[in-house]
């Protein structure tokens, strides 16, 4: 199921770095983040409240912006 807040994800191993692409078109990158969380949030039924869980407040994070 697609989720309302997510709109798509990708994750870099090499750096541990989660971007998440919001359906706002916002992308931010969450640092030092695992890759068990990265497959848990993945397999997630809500990746919203996976998100909210999980990553926000426990992983540092920067906005992605142009140029």
């Amino acid at each position: 199921m697609p989720s309302t807040v997510v709109a798509h994800m990708d994750y870099y191993p090499d750096s541990a770095t989660l971007r998440i692409t919001f359906t706002s078109g916002k992308k931010y990158d969450y640092l030092q983040v695992p890759a068990k969380i990265y497959e848990a949030m993945r397999k997630a039924a809500s990746k919203g409240s996976y998100l909210n869980r999980f990553i926000k407040g426990h992983f540092p994070f920067k906005e992605v912006t142009k140029g």
